[in-house]
This record gives C-alpha cells, sequence and structure tokens, in this order.
C-alpha cells in the first residue's frame, strides 16, 4: 500500500469511528436528516402527553407542524400544542395557538373543544376576589361562546357551570368592595356595591351577606325603613341563615324588633317565628 492510499484509509477510520460516537450522533431534524414520519412525531407527541412531559410533547407537536404543514396530522397538532402549552400554565401561549387554530380552522370536528379550551385558559386566571377581575370577565365571555354555539355537548354543560362560579365569584369581588368601603366609612360607596350584589347576582352565594350588610349601614346612616325593607328580604329568602341571625341581632339591639332576644347559639326555629312581624 503506497503511503498515499495508507493516509486516506485512516482518514475513512477515523470518520467512521466519530460517525459510531453516541455523543455526536446527529440529531431528527438537523439539516441534512429528513424527520420521522408524521404519525411516529404525532405519537411521540401523545406518548410526552401521558407521561406529563408537556414540553416534550410540544416540542413534537411543534415538528409536526413544521414538517408535515398541510397535512391533517398538522391540525391535529396545532390543537394538542395548545394543550400542552395549557397543561404547563402557559396560558398566553396556549392562546395564542388557540386562536389561530380556531381561525384557520372554523369548521373543523374538533371546534367545541378548540373554544372549551380557549375559555379554560381564561377560567384558570381567575384571581382572588380582592383583585382585579378582568379574566373572570373574559372566562365568563369565552365560556359563554361555549354555551352559545354548541348548547348540546358536554363542553356546554361543564361552561354553564363554570359560568355559575364565575359569577359567584364576581359577587364575592363586589362584596369585598363594599366591605373594604364600609370600613372606610364610605357608606353610599357600599350600598352601591352591596345592592349591585343583590340585583345582579341573584343565584349566588353572596346575596345573604349583601342583604345583612345593607341593613347593617343602613343603620348606622339612620335610614331604620331601608334597613327593615332589607331585613323583610333577608328574612323572607334566607330564613336558616347565620346572616338571617346577625340581622335579627342587630334590628333587636336598634329596637325596631320587639320580643324575644335573639338566641346566643343556633336557633333557626326562633327566627323563624321571631321574623313573622316583618310580612
Amino acid at each position: 500500500m503506497t503511503p498515499a492510499l495508507r493516509a486516506v484509509c485512516c482518514a475513512a477510520f477515523l470518520l467512521l469511528l466519530s460517525g459510531c460516537g453516541g455523543s455526536d450522533t446527529p440529531k431528527a431534524g438537523a439539516p441534512g436528516i429528513p424527520p420521522a414520519p408524521v404519525d411516529v412525531l404525532y405519537n411521540h407527541g401523545i406518548d410526552a402527553l401521558n407521561a406529563q412531559r408537556y414540553q416534550t410533547a410540544g416540542d413534537q407537536f411543534t415538528s409536526v407542524e413544521e414538517n408535515y404543514p398541510y397535512s391533517e396530522w398538522a391540525t391535529k397538532a396545532q390543537l394538542m400544542l395548545g394543550y400542552s402549552q395549557y397543561l404547563q400554565q402557559n396560558y398566553t401561549g396556549a392562546l395564542d395557538t388557540i386562536d389561530r387554530y380556531i381561525e384557520l380552522h372554523p369548521a373543523s370536528r374538533d371546534i367545541a373543544y378548540a373554544y372549551y379550551l380557549r375559555a379554560l385558559c381564561y377560567y384558570e386566571q381567575i384571581e382572588d376576589v380582592e383583585r382585579d377581575q378582568d379574566n373572570t370577565l373574559k372566562a365568563i365571555a369565552a365560556l359563554r361562546q361555549v354555551v352559545d354555539r354548541f348548547p348540546g355537548t358536554a363542553y356546554a354543560r361543564d361552561a354553564r357551570l363554570k359560568i355559575d362560579l364565575a359569577r359567584d365569584h364576581l359577587a364575592g369581588h363586589e362584596l369585598a368592595i363594599g366591605l373594604f368601603y364600609e370600613h372606610q366609612h364610605l357608606y353610599e360607596a357600599a350600598i352601591g356595591r352591596y345592592q349591585r350584589v343583590v340585583e345582579d347576582f341573584q343565584t349566588t352565594n353572596h346575596v345573604a351577606e349583601a342583604l345583612h350588610r345593607l341593613v347593617e349601614v343602613y343603620l348606622r346612616l339612620g335610614m331604620r325603613a331601608q334597613a327593615l325593607r332589607s331585613a323583610a328580604v333577608l328574612g323572607y329568602n334566607y330564613p336558616g341563615s347565620s346572616w338571617y341571625a346577625d340581622t335579627y341581632a342587630d334590628l333587636y339591639n336598634d329596637k325596631l324588633v320587639k320580643g324575644l332576644p335573639p338566641p346566643k347559639g343556633p336557633g333557626h326555629g326562633f327566627l323563624d317565628r321571631t321574623f313573622g312581624w316583618l310580612f
């Protein structure tokens, strides 16, 4: 073997050795390396989702879109990418992905789920009642879209339940602001918040307390007639509530109730009898 041929063989052998090293093996998707088949990429994404490896799942679904953009798999992958982002609590990214899906595939058989997932992204971002409720309003609007567009689906049934919970949250927000105003002796502002709970959120769990707080503020302002009217509504609609008992005690202490003193412990039967004079 000539020196020149020997040098060529050595170079080829070194190249072969470098190609066998695990750390230097080119990855799928690298320049010059064809991507895996579309169904393989998609199923790898599903497997990663099931294993709760959401970032990996998102990468696989993104790879489907990038390498097979005109395939049916790409449409599915786009929605699953949004779901992966949702599970990572990357709600901004998920909303961008889902909005793009809805715009591009309005007739998709999975479009109801896309709207539902979009609503969930807002719903999961609802803040505590003491904080701004912009996401609560957005969640309600998005959930109503699900109900209006897909009324007979399981998504719509769950959306209705979540709308009720979100409205209850809004009522709690109004009540919290009213309590703040009341503690600051801003009674007119407090009355406005309490009245909004009573008038606009009648089916929520906060109405009884709002009525009690109205009685409380009216008594402080010396507005006895208004206090009695609010107490009458409370007694008629929530005769077994603790707010009912507290209101009766306030009226009794203000000498607006004649009869038995308020009970010191649970005594709803007592309250059923004592409020009879109001009706």
